[in-house]
């Protein structure tokens, strides 16, 4: 096993609506137990990334654990050289996508074997707007959903389900999309488009049946129509999608736009309503340890 001594987690005390003092407690006992040495960072929202660089730079962790959800994970892979630190994730956010599609386990012996184990997969990140994306963006109809959720009161995935009905009556969708990739140009009519480096959203939807997360590339997903039969095959153990609803482009690059205004999200996050995304494979890979 790799040898290491010092363990830093990285901690979002209100993510997924949850307190988590004993949840944190027992990871403490847990990595002290196997004689590790051990700090923790809690989020505040007020310089995270700045504050947490400068630690990392001085107490120069061995393994990174992070306690939250996927814009916990984006954090820790947004810092300087951090392709050189594995990351052991325990996901308790609001959906969990990176976890989700990673396949984690939920209890918590088993969640702390693997952040501290030596199995690891190197993972492609992508660059949308300037900004990581680890798991899935995507524009139109799911970004207004999960601005409508933030600004709702109740967190998980009962939260998602009680904004789904509002989010359907209030959205103008189909929206109008330039999609230029691969060297083409296409005109398309669609109630998403999502930039995917996962198979699966954190709810359990799969969307992108053929994703892979170390390919090297990104799958462009274009949403064309509303079809609720289909949309219920996503949550389905074998994935069978139609072309009429999906069509799906790989790609390394790619420039999407449309005519007005619409809602957009980055794993997770609402990033406010836009008109362009520019979408590129990046050269920075996290190493993340898995099962």
């Amino acid at each position: 096993m790799e040898e290491f001594s010092r363990v830093l987690m990285v901690v979002n005390p209100i993510s997924g609506g949850r307190d988590k003092t004993a949840f944190i407690e027992e990871i403490i006992e847990e990595v002290r137990r196997k004689g590790y040495d051990f700090q923790i960072f809690k989020t505040s929202g007020e310089k995270d990334k700045e504050t947490l660089e400068a630690l990392i730079k001085e107490y120069a962790p061995h393994r990174i654990l992070t306690l939250g959800g996927d814009g916990t994970i984006k954090l820790v892979a947004e810092m300087p050289e951090i392709e050189k630190i594995p990351i052991g994730i325990f996901p308790a956010g609001s959906a969990n996508g990176l976890a989700e599609n990673l396949n984690l386990p939920t209890d918590l012996p088993s969640l702390t074997n693997i952040a501290l184990g030596n199995k690891f997969k190197l993972l492609d990140t992508i660059l949308i707007n300037g900004e990581f994306c680890l798991h899935i963006s995507d524009i139109g109809l799911n970004a207004a959903l999960i601005k409508n959720y933030h600004e709702g009161n109740i967190r998980g995935k009962l939260g998602y389900l009680i904004q789904s009905i509002p989010t359907l009556i209030k959205s103008d969708f189909p929206f109008e999309f330039r999609i230029e990739t691969n060297g083409k140009i296409l005109q398309r009519t669609a109630f998403l488009v999502a930039i995917a480096n996962a198979r699966r959203y954190g709810t359990g939807a799969t969307i992108n049946p053929h994703g892979k997360y170390d390919d090297g590339k990104f799958e462009i997903l274009i949403f064309k129509e509303f079809n609720i039969p289909q949309i219920l095959q996503t949550f389905r153990e074998d994935v069978e999608l139609s072309e009429d609803f999906l069509e799906i482009i790989p790609a390394v690059e790619a420039r999407i736009t449309s005519s007005k205004n619409i809602p957009f999200q980055i794993d997770g996050e609402y990033r406010g309503d836009i008109k362009e995304v520019l979408a590129q494979i990046s050269s920075v890979k996290i190493k993340i340890a898995v099962p």
